[in-house]
């Protein structure tokens, strides 16, 4: 087996800071090429260069957020983060899933599975209504804040359609993803996966960002000003339907805030048909 290359800490953190610099001073295509000598030092990417890359509209869109990336960003804020997302960012979706569950008096569930579970906000909120709860994330330090809740039966630290292409603990008949998509692009994978792992009729419950029509310019998902996945209302609709869903609420929703300004999304209520 090959050994992985050791990252020179040094020059990948004098690297992505001069990138950075480059970005924030709006020279975006030398910018683009410092973010391209730091994938060269780090391949898979713990700072997120190739998001960052295609926030500024240049270089390919990445299927999804590197999961280095991800694991590290939400290890770093693990901590802190409840108060960043709740208290700062003014971010309610579990709050927002729990009462959309009531005002379409669905559940109360037998087994639940909580994609991109956090710390547990969305355990939280459904915890009473949920005979059994099961969460991933690909963040061990979110994970172990989830678990001194303990509100789920098991925790696991994997990457959502990794977990559902070979989960043998269900099937289940809700799955909940309240903070996942901004950090996919590419849903097929994961609407798929959701769908083999939920009973007919399960439901799915998620929010995504979104940003105009227009901003779109018929792709069906690209990566905002702030280096998360926006997805156009007609592609998660097209994806949720050939994944065998069918529809019951479609809403527009403020996902969070960003620097002060509220950030446009959905949250999407689906049915299981197949």
């Amino acid at each position: 087996m090959a050994k992985k290359k050791k990252i020179d800490e040094t020059a990948l953190a004098a690297a992505y800071n001069e990138a950075l610099t480059l970005e924030k001073a709006g020279d975006f295509d030398k910018a683009a090429q410092a973010y391209q000598k730091v994938l060269a030092l780090d391949p898979e990417d713990h700072g997120g260069a190739a998001v960052r890359i295609a926030s500024m509209g240049l270089g390919d869109t990445p299927p999804k957020a590197p999961d280095a990336y991800v694991e590290t960003l939400f290890d770093q804020h693990a901590e802190a983060f409840e108060s960043i997302l709740v208290d700062q960012l003014e971010y309610c979706v579990p709050l927002m899933v729990r009462e959309r569950i009531q005002a379409l008096e669905l559940g109360p569930f037998k087994k639940l599975l909580d994609l991109g579970c956090g710390t547990g906000l969305t355990g939280g909120a459904l915890r009473d209504i949920c005979d059994e709860m099961v969460g991933l994330d690909l963040s061990e330090n979110m994970v172990e804040i989830a678990h001194e809740k303990d509100l789920y039966e098991t925790l696991y630290v994997a990457e959502a359609a990794d977990f559902l292409e070979d989960n043998e603990d269900g099937p289940f008949d809700v799955v909940t993803a309240t903070d996942v998509l901004p950090y996919v692009g590419f849903l097929e994978e994961l609407f798929f996966g959701v769908a083999d792992n939920l009973e007919p009729g399960g439901y799915v419950l998620f929010s995504s960002e979104t940003l105009p029509e227009k901003t779109f310019a018929d792709r069906d998902f690209m990566v905002g000003p702030h280096q998360r996945f926006a997805h156009s209302e007609s592609y998660v609709r097209k994806t949720l339907a050939a994944a065998g869903f069918e529809v019951v609420e479609f809403g527009d929703i403020t996902v969070r805030l960003e620097d002060g300004a509220p950030i446009a999304g959905h949250l999407v209520v689906a049915k299981k048909t197949i």
